[in-house]
């Protein structure tokens, strides 16, 4: 935008300018945004002090100058860069929650999110129960089941670190650092021996599933994520044949386990011929996010 354009604008019409200068760098869309306008959207709220919602609501209003230049300078290390949008604004809205994010997790994203906030998970979630949430990386599904369900505690867990920083900051965020608890460790490793009194009703997992041939191919946005959080061997079922080994020892008679395989559903078929799998229905299809009860696992 030159200077003489920044002015008397509304905050509709910088949305539109900030989309298409987004649109013709050819980026790629799935950290939070599907694309550009969205994109513009989230860039010219977060100026504005707002949510994405709520600026929707304003469309009509001015913006600043100073906000405008923002908004643009915001836009061009986005396309500079090539790196999430999320990690530029150290924010990201998942379900309408927003969540601290920065390089030292995977950016706030899951199909999962969608289940837990529209009841699909609540047969799985007694009052007073206890959830998992195995590879929670910045946090956000554990505490969108927390929020989602008050009354029962979340233990989430992860093999890195600088991750767990992250969550424990998405966790105070929201007030839940006593329905929360985070663990660190590899997997189950991360958790005390199970016995009958520490058993988990419901286990959510967004564990790293890429395949490596799709790891190879995969958008620049993706390289600024941590590879420990995407890469899922050969065949992207590394992880998960851990996961699923082990989860019946750490489930509860009629518990369940969830987990996101993305696009890795003819691999997860073959790895695992044997298991009655639930498939759950999410926006993105129905081959995304599988539901495995306890009794099927034995």
């Amino acid at each position: 935008m030159d200077p003489e354009s920044q002015q008397h604008l509304t905050v509709n019409q910088c949305i539109e300018r900030i989309a298409q200068k987004l649109e013709a760098a050819n980026l790629h869309y799935v950290h939070g945004a599907i694309d550009a306008q969205s994109e513009a959207l989230w860039i010219v709220s977060k100026q504005l002090d707002l949510s994405p919602t709520e600026a929707l609501d304003r469309l009509e209003n001015p913006i600043s100058k100073e906000q405008q230049q923002q908004a643009t300078v915001v836009a061009d290390t986005r396309i500079s860069t090539r790196k999430p949008l999320a990690y530029i604004l150290g924010e990201a809205w998942l379900m309408g929650v927003p969540f601290f994010c920065s390089e030292q997790s995977i950016v706030p994203r899951s199909w999962i999110a969608e289940l837990i906030v529209d009841g699909s998970l609540e047969p799985w979630l007694p009052a007073d129960g206890k959830a998992l949430d195995l590879c929670t990386g910045n946090g956000s599904l554990a505490v969108l089941l927390a929020l989602s369900c008050p009354d029962i505690h979340v233990s989430a867990c992860d093999i890195s670190l600088p991750a767990l920083s992250v969550a424990a900051r998405n966790v105070d965020r929201h007030g839940l650092s006593s329905q929360v608890e985070l663990l660190d460790g590899d997997l189950w490793d991360a958790l005390p021996e199970p016995n009958k009194d520490n058993l988990f009703d419901l286990i959510i997992c967004n564990p790293p599933y890429v395949n490596a041939t799709s790891m190879n191919t995969l958008p620049a946005e993706y390289h600024a994520e941590p590879e420990l959080a995407l890469a899922g061997g050969d065949d992207g079922m590394d992880l998960i044949r851990k996961i699923i080994a082990q989860a019946p020892d750490y489930l509860s008679e009629r518990g369940a386990i969830l987990i996101e395989i993305g696009n890795e559903y003819e691999n997860f078929k073959k790895a695992f011929p044997q298991i009655p799998a639930i498939w759950m229905e999410v926006s993105a299809g129905e081959e995304q996010v599988l539901l495995i009860q306890a009794e099927d696992l034995c």
